[in-house]
């Protein structure tokens, strides 16, 4: 997660927004989640319960941030892939490491030589620094976040601008021919030494914000909006079959597609969302139905552990994190299912239990020296969805995650959920397109999709600056 200083919109500066404050808001410092999906149709309502203004101004805020950094390209890198093309998408798989005791130098290895000469071993949750060199994935994450949080704050408000930014950044990526990325990724998390220069099957992970993204493009094509131009859209669409065609056909895809653990749940996310932005919908549900008629019906154990024979996420180096990671892949694929038409959050695994076993099982469990934050987009997402009639979602994040969770980007599109009282400027602070209504009307029933980002040291680091989608990028 990029962590930025915590920030206070104050009235001069949100009127300049389109926004009558009566008090300031403060909004949340920049997180990138593990995943998520945004229904088009809950932004272009523009229905907004008064609870969630924190949110919005966050939302306004974040997406500024990310608009000064971009626009990404693949071709921004100072290591070309062995295809001898940056438009190549290339990424270092993040747990390899040298072993140069074989190789036989005399003298020290420059960095070049080590990468090609020596081999490389796994060591798993351990990162190896040198591989954020190469850093397209943690452009790509940034990319996305700056797609939906700009596409947001654009259905919110309605701002040329920030349709604008979407369009700019989708060109650079992927249709400018100098920088446009090639629909493939294989080259994607290459073990390195000298057979490992070639993608491999967990290096599909690093785009599965492209779910993010969709959800971005969407918003503004549903939206109608004047910047997102039908070329722009014809040639995105392009894009996007070519690069399902390799999806869904190239051998490092189907083997991630294959996966058991988060892997298997993320490559899901990723190709139904792209199936919906092409407009196969029926795609998109079939590709849904396979996940939860296959992997999911083993991922989640009788007491709402995930794992099984052998161990999935639990057996891994960072359980905690694990859980929390595959949870989040889990839920997006529901909220896709949910956008065509596929409602699978009471479908029970073959041990009888739902996604919301998952998210009740982890609950009960201590982050030790993980990040606590990771499972907190969860538990309001849950909440959301299922509801929290006894207030035990709610009353959760505000033990673990404080006083600032309603401020959380998030907890505008997960809702109903009970902001405990904390929005005190809802009954005299109007954004967007909000009703009108107390801090308290969402009540108990529902929740938000937690933040694992960072106000005033609140909230848990989960990702690093930059890399938001290589740290969270297992193997």
């Amino acid at each position: 997660m990029r962590s930025y200083s915590s920030t206070m919109l104050f009235a001069a500066f949100s009127v300049s927004l389109g926004v009558l404050l009566i008090q300031p808001l403060p909004v949340h410092s920049l997180t990138s989640y593990a995943n998520d999906f945004v229904d088009p149709s809950l932004v272009l309502a523009r229905n907004f319960s008064n609870v969630t203004i924190e949110a919005q101004a966050t939302i306004y805020q974040w997406a500024q941030d990310l608009a000064r950094e971009g626009p990404w390209t693949v071709t921004n890198k100072s290591v070309t892939p062995p295809s001898g093309d940056k438009h190549d998408y290339m990424s270092w798989a993040p747990y390899s490491w040298p072993d140069c005791s074989s190789v036989g130098n005399t003298t020290e290895l420059a960095p070049e030589e080590v990468w090609t000469k020596c081999p490389y071993v796994t060591r798993d949750g351990q990162f190896n620094p040198d591989g954020r060199l190469v850093n397209d994935v943690g452009a790509f994450g940034d990319l996305a976040d700056a797609v939906l949080y700009n596409a947001l704050a654009w259905g919110i408000q309605g701002r040329g601008t920030y349709a604008a930014n979407v369009a700019n950044f989708i060109k650079a990526w992927f249709l400018d021919p100098e920088t446009a990325m090639k629909p493939n990724l294989d080259y994607a998390q290459m073990k390195r030494g000298p057979d490992g220069q070639v993608g491999q099957h967990t290096g599909v992970l690093d785009l599965k914000c492209m779910t993010k993204l969709v959800s971005g493009v969407l918003i503004l094509r549903e939206g109608k909006a004047a910047e997102w131009t039908s070329d722009i859209d014809a040639a995105l669409t392009n894009w996007t079959n070519s690069y399902i065609g390799w999806l869904t056909n190239a051998q490092i895809a189907l083997e991630e597609e294959a996966a058991d653990n988060n892997h298997g749940t993320f490559y899901y996310n990723q190709l139904a969302a792209l199936q919906i932005l092409v407009g196969d919908k029926d795609g998109a549900k079939k590709t849904l139905e396979k996940y939860f008629t296959t992997q999911y019906t083993w991922q989640i154990a009788a007491n709402g552990d995930q794992v099984r024979t052998p161990p999935l996420e639990t057996a891994r180096t960072r359980p905690y994190h694990y859980r929390a990671y595959n949870l989040a892949a889990m839920i997006t694929n529901a909220k896709l299912g949910a956008y065509v038409g596929y409602d699978v959050w009471n479908l029970t695994t073959s041990n009888g239990t739902t996604i919301k076993s998952a998210l009740d099982y982890a609950i009960t469990l201590s982050a030790g020296k993980e990040a606590a934050a990771e499972l907190w987009p969860n538990v309001v997402a849950v909440g959301a969805v299922y509801g929290d009639a006894q207030g035990a979602y709610a009353k959760y994040m505000l033990a673990n995650a404080g006083r600032t969770y309603p401020e959380d980007a998030q907890f505008l599109w997960n809702q109903p959920f009970s902001d405990s009282g904390l929005v005190k400027a809802a009954t005299t602070s109007t954004v967007g397109g909000n009703k009108s209504g107390s801090s308290g009307e969402s009540g108990g029933d529902g929740a938000d999709n937690g933040a694992m980002g960072v106000r005033g040291g609140a909230w848990g680091v989960v990702v690093v600056a930059g890399v938001a989608s290589l740290a969270l990028a297992m193997l």
